[in-house]
């Protein structure tokens, strides 16, 4: 289900980094041996004949990080980014993988488009690289794609993201069908007849700036509708980078009830904010928007308490025209491949928010879970998917440095601290500086 360019796979041995995998209660000052693509020793003093040196002293040496959420703009509109240069750009940000969304143009709602970016994927990716097809035909939210002829191609998972699947039957129809694929349905809740027109966080701020509101009301309605759905069918599902403090409460409440719910944050709902919008940033626009201080808070207590498994960049670039415009015209969407780790490090991991080890296990085992991908895990006989960091490199986010073909982050400028140094995805070496 995930797919990499032919590539020989290496050997490496990573000398004296901290190993932390928090799966497989690791933590310690180890030597890590790769052989053929797999871990083949963890000690002291490794064999490195034969071995590619990666002196790890002082850096920090965990599982590879597993991207659920980006969009690749392929095929449609290559001018913002490609399967090449999105995958380059995850391996700078430390993933061994990444999970494609299908609304591109065409949506990937057949067999032969979801093929084509397959075979795409098999001469182009530089880390493996999953795709999501659509759940409705076109994501008009009237008919059901051909699901199991979609599976059986190699989809990963259905999503329907950036529009809500609206009509409550047809969801439920998603979600039946969907058990019988196997594959995880993955939600983008909203509530449009709520939502409307709304360019930012519905409160004291969207008021004082003049834009039009989108309540939180609009996503935790329909969250607390597709969890009642999948309770009653008894099936899973996945939500989608959720925002709001009623989301998190109705995810925490069916989980204790038994439902087969995950959810994913962003790194940017985690970090900010609806206070930023006070900058009238473009980069700052996205939906669902940043909420406000409480939202934030319960976010981040329900990524520490598990209510929340994963984190998810939905890295959606867009064109510098298009971002180059007043805030109410902009498009919604930011970049985060390249900085996810680093915003999460400098705004919860070091002032103590958030543990360093929770945060790589919902980087890295959580994601994958969610989809039912294998972990990346660090342990004798599994294939390397490694990340080597330095959490004591402090550097300024510069448009120059990116990979992805679109800039449109809303870290520029600002400095932070937790650099990758080096990634191993599916046993090669994809990125190191």
């Amino acid at each position: 289900m995930l797919f990499v360019k032919d590539a020989s796979k290496e050997n490496i041995v990573v000398r004296g980094a901290r190993v932390i995998d928090p799966g497989e209660g690791v933590d310690a000052v180890l030597d890590v041996r790769v052989d053929d693509g797999v871990i083949a020793a963890l000690g002291q003093n490794l064999d490195t004949n034969s071995h590619h040196v990666l002196g790890g002293e002082g850096l920090v040496l965990t599982p590879a990080f597993v991207d659920p959420h980006v969009h690749l703009r392929t095929p449609g509109r290559e001018d913002e980014e490609t399967i090449a240069s999105g995958t380059a750009a995850a391996a700078a940000g430390g993933y061994c993988a990444i999970l494609a969304m299908p609304n591109t143009d065409p949506v990937v709602d057949s067999a032969t488009t979801l093929g084509s970016l397959i075979e795409a994927a098999r001469t182009e990716a530089e880390v493996p690289v999953g795709f999501l097809a659509a759940i409705t035909k076109g994501q008009a939210g009237a008919e059901l794609t051909e699901m199991g002829e979609l599976a059986a191609a190699g989809a990963v998972g259905f999503s329907d993201d950036g529009v809500p699947v609206a009509a409550p039957g047809l969801m439920r129809r998603a979600l039946q069908y969907g058990a019988v694929t196997g594959r995880r349905i993955a939600l983008h809740c909203e509530e449009r007849t709520l939502s409307r027109d709304g360019q930012m966080h519905e409160g004291e701020v969207s008021a004082e700036l003049g834009f039009t509101g989108y309540p939180s009301v609009a996503e935790s309605l329909m969250v607390e509708r597709d969890l009642a759905l999948a309770a009653y069918e008894r099936q899973p599902l996945h939500l989608l980078h959720l925002s709001a403090w009623e989301s998190v409460q109705a995810l925490r409440r069916a989980r204790e009830e038994g439902v087969q719910a995950t959810a994913e944050v962003t790194p940017h709902h985690l970090c900010l904010t609806d206070e930023a919008i006070r900058s009238l940033d473009p980069n700052l626009k996205m939906n669902p928007p940043l909420r406000s201080a409480s939202d934030r808070t319960a976010l981040i207590e329900g990524l520490k308490d598990g209510t929340i498994t994963a984190v998810a960049t939905d890295h959606a670039p867009h064109a510098r025209h298009e971002k180059e415009v007043p805030f109410e015209a902009a498009p919604f969407g930011v970049t985060g491949l390249e900085t996810a780790f680093a915003a999460l490090y400098t705004h919860l991991v070091e002032p103590g928010l958030i543990p360093l080890e929770v945060v790589l296990e919902r980087m890295s085992a959580g994601p994958a879970r969610a989809y039912g991908l294998d972990e990346p895990r660090i342990a004798v006989g599994s294939a390397a998917n490694l990340v080597l960091l330095d959490l004591n490199a402090s550097y300024r986010i510069a448009e120059e440095s990116f990979r992805s073909r679109s800039v449109n982050s809303w870290l520029l400028g600002e400095t932070v601290k937790g650099k990758v140094r080096a990634t191993i995805s599916a046993g090669r070496l994809a990125y190191s500086t």
